[in-house]
């Protein structure tokens, strides 16, 4: 898994490529809480590069979530495509958070 991050309309926008699972995820959860400690509030996760997502990924994005929430900010996904949008999908994750097709339109969401 590689994790890079960019500032986008007052919004942090992490591009997550590879694997998110058991052996990324803590990983994944603490880079996301270090920016969340140094005063990150709007989070977009572009997907579009994420080959898998296992159920260990999906609890490291709810317990960001929920982070960033008690912060007073949000989380957006964006560029879910094939089978990582299939787990979203399944899992329930699409009704959790917000989710565009594109960069922009989950940063609108926020």
């Amino acid at each position: 898994m590689e994790v890079t991050a960019r500032e986008e309309s007052g919004c942090t926008v992490a591009k997550v490529a590879g694997r998110l699972d058991a052996a990324t995820a803590p990983v994944f959860e603490k880079t996301c809480e270090e920016w969340i400690g140094k005063g990150t509030k709007k989070l977009v996760l572009d997907l579009s590069s994420l080959d898998y997502v296992s159920s260990a990924g999906l609890r490291a994005v709810l317990s960001t979530m929920k982070k960033l929430k008690a912060a007073g900010g949000g989380l957006a996904v964006s560029g879910l495509t094939g089978v990582v949008k299939e787990v979203f999908t399944i899992s329930g994750f699409d009704a959790l958070l917000p989710i565009g097709d594109s960069v922009a339109q989950a940063i609108a969401t926020l």
